[in-house]
């Protein structure tokens, strides 16, 4: 396996772990748990921006094209409506 699979799989993964603490963290009531929850989230999430930003100078990962302003506008239209 080539260290730019490596990269995206553990990009991947961390994304998914992220989607994992956010369920459990909606669905907990035990404030301790949901603190620890929420702290392993945001290493996670601090961790996956650090590796995303080694794998774009790398050249492994091409971000999307910024959006134009009235697409912005239209995501947040479609949001308040739904």
């Amino acid at each position: 396996m080539q260290e730019k699979e490596i990269v995206n799989d553990v990009l991947s993964m961390t994304k998914s772990s992220m989607n994992t603490y956010e369920v459990a963290i909606s669905e907990c009531s035990n404030q301790q748990l949901r603190s620890a929850l929420q702290q392993l989230r945001d290493g996670a999430e601090q961790f996956q921006y650090q590796l995303y930003q080694i794998a774009e100078k790398k050249g492994y990962y091409a971000p999307a094209q910024a959006a134009t302003q009235q697409e912005i506008q239209d995501v947040k239209s479609n949001l308040m409506q739904g």
